[in-house]
Order: C-alpha cells, then sequence, then structure tokens
C-alpha cells in the first residue's frame, strides 16, 4: 500500500513524530511518504492558521507525482480534505480525526480526549460532535499550558503528565481515549502500558482504516 502522508503544519519535528506513529502500522510492501507544506502555520491553532495551512496542503498534494493509494490528513482540523477530495477524486483521502472517531464510534462506549494544550479544547470537542460521537464524549483533558513551544517535543517534555490525564480520563469513565492532536502522533505506543483501556492514534486509525479498503495498486 502506497500512501502519501501530510502534516498540515510546517514543523519538522511534528513531521517525525507523525512518520514514527505511521511506521507502527507498516506491513511488509508498504510504501508511505510522510511530508509538511513549504509554508503555512507551524502548529494549527486559530482558524486562520486552518485557512492557510488548508491551501499549503491542498499545494503539497499537487507537487507530489508519484504512485499513491491513498492519502492522510494527519491534522485533528482534517485540515484540506475538502480541497485534496476535489484534487484527487480517483483514491480515498481521510484525516486523523476522522479515522479517530471512526474507531471510538465502531468501539462504542463514553470516552475522553486528552491533548497539549487548553486552547485546543473547544475545536476538539467540536470536532467529536461533527463525526457524530459527542454524545459519547465525557470530557477533554490538557496540559494547563498555552505556551507549546516547539511542537514537535511536547510529547516528549510532557509524557509523563500527558500519562497521567490519561489515567484519569479512565478514571472518569472512558473506556477508550483519543490522543488529541498531531503533535502527539505515536505518543500512544509509547505509554499505552500505563493505561488499562485503549489509546487512540488518530495516524494509525487512518492508515489501518485506508489499508481496511479495496485499494488496488496504480501505476
Amino acid at each position: 500500500m502506497r500512501l502519501l502522508i501530510v502534516n498540515p503544519n510546517t514543523s519538522k519535528g511534528v513531521t517525525d513524530r507523525i512518520r514514527e506513529a505511521a511506521n507502527y502500522a507498516t506491513r511488509p510492501g508498504d510504501h508511505f511518504t510522510t511530508v509538511c507544506p513549504s509554508f503555512g502555520p507551524e502548529l494549527i491553532v486559530t482558524p486562520q492558521d486552518a485557512e492557510l495551512a488548508s491551501r499549503a496542503v491542498v499545494e503539497t498534494v499537487k507537487a507530489y507525482d508519484a504512485p499513491c493509494d491513498g492519502i492522510v490528513l494527519a491534522s485533528f482540523g482534517n485540515t484540506g480534505a475538502e480541497g485534496v477530495r476535489a484534487l484527487r477524486p480517483d483514491i480515498p483521502v481521510i484525516g486523523i480525526a476522522t479515522a479517530a472517531f471512526a474507531i471510538v464510534g465502531a468501539l462504542g462506549g463514553p470516552f475522553g480526549i486528552v491533548t497539549f494544550g487548553r486552547s485546543l479544547v473547544p475545536g476538539l470537542t467540536d470536532k467529536a460532535k461533527e463525526a457524530g460521537v459527542g454524545g459519547q464524549l465525557i470530557g477533554v483533558e490538557a496540559l494547563a499550558t498555552d505556551c507549546f513551544g516547539d511542537p514537535g517535543t511536547v510529547q516528549s517534555r510532557h509524557a509523563l503528565e500527558l500519562s497521567q490525564l490519561c489515567i484519569e480520563m479512565q478514571q472518569r469513565g472512558a473506556t477508550s481515549i483519543v490522543m488529541g492532536g498531531g503533535p502527539l502522533a505515536g505518543l500512544a505506543a509509547k505509554i499505552g502500558a500505563s493505561c488499562p483501556v485503549p489509546l487512540i492514534d488518530g495516524t494509525q486509525c487512518a492508515i489501518n482504516i485506508l489499508r481496511s479498503t479495496t485499494i488496488l495498486p496504480r501505476t
């Protein structure tokens, strides 16, 4: 399976984390290319960030000319999805929020979201509602900060705190937990042993959903 995985922000560190998460889901014969745009915000927080990043994502996909069986958009805003689908109607395109919440819906039961900043809570809550799983959401736990620093290192700098937030969310009654935000890609595999309920990584969910569809090699 040949996938293009686009980090919609320009952080090389976040792109590395997304690539790492994708590598957990590889199988023999897979070829994943993980890229980020050459322009746009380093982190998508505001509507203005999202608008600029959407344009950047479309331009990034336009510039990619290798064979591709599907595209993953690795932000919880599903940034650029509409434009990319219009550009590439021949292949499936999925955002990591859509993928993560699809798994939540399939699992059923109450779930929570853990993220890395308080300002991200409203947007993540809205995405859960848009995906039709708002009624299952029991809450969003976030680090008590909006000073993100380098978004590519946020998970390594705050791994213990994020792990504790997952435990607290499980204690509130969550039967699964979504790791909210591209900068947390791959963290579930690192801290999952410390939490007794599934931690959901949107990048890996998106890859596995694309794998479950009938994708024929294109030349």
